[in-house]
C-alpha cells in the first residue's frame, strides 16, 4: 500500500509535536541526548522552524492515517535540500513507510542535492538512507558516549 503526502497547515503544528516526541522517545531514553533529540524539543521550536519560509512539513499518510512525517528544508539557492527529522511511528515502522515518502519527497522536490543525518549506532537507519542512494560524507560528530551523527549526502 502507497503512501501520500500532505502538507501540514499551521493549525497542525502541535500534533506535528505531539508525534515527533512520541516518535523520538525511544532513542532520547536509549542515546540520553537531551540537547538534540528531537523528542526534548518544545513546541515552540517547532513551530519556530515551521514559520522558516525554507521549510515545510508534510504528514505521511498511508490507508487514512498520519503513519509519520518529515520536514524539509529547501532554501532554493542551489544549496542541498535537507531531510531533518523524518519519522514514522513505532506502530506502523517497518512497513516502507519511510522509504516510500523519501521517493515521494524527491518526485515533489527533485531527486538530487539532498542531505541528511542520523544516529550511527542506529544500523537500521544507516541501511535505510544508504538503500535510498544516499552516501556517508566522512563526517561525523559526537554527541555523547552513547550516540555519534553520521551525515549523508545524495546527489
Amino acid at each position: 500500500m502507497g503512501i501520500r503526502l500532505e502538507k501540514v497547515a499551521r493549525g497542525d503544528v502541535e500534533i506535528v509535536w505531539k508525534m515527533q516526541t512520541e516518535a523520538f522517545s525511544g532513542l532520547l531514553e536509549k542515546y540520553r541526548d537531551y540537547e538534540t533529540s528531537p523528542a526534548a524539543e518544545g513546541l515552540d521550536k517547532v513551530l519556530a522552524r515551521f514559520e522558516q519560509p525554507w521549510t515545510s512539513y508534510y504528514f505521511i499518510i498511508a490507508d487514512g492515517s498520519r503513519v509519520g512525517a518529515v520536514r524539509v528544508i529547501d532554501k532554493k539557492d542551489g544549496s542541498r535540500k535537507r531531510i531533518s527529522p523524518i519519522w514514522i511511528m513505532e506502530e506502523y515502522r517497518n512497513r516502507g513507510y519511510a522509504q516510500q515518502a523519501i521517493k515521494a519527497l524527491e518526485n515533489l522536490c527533485g531527486s538530487d542535492n539532498w542531505c541528511l543525518d542520523t544516529i550511527l549506532q542506529e544500523k537500521g537507519n544507516c541501511h535505510l538512507y544508504e538503500k535510498m542512494g544516499y552516501h556517508r560524507t566522512g563526517k561525523t560528530e559526537k554527541i555523547n558516549d552513547l550516540m555519534d551523527i553520521v551525515f549523508y549526502e545524495k546527489d
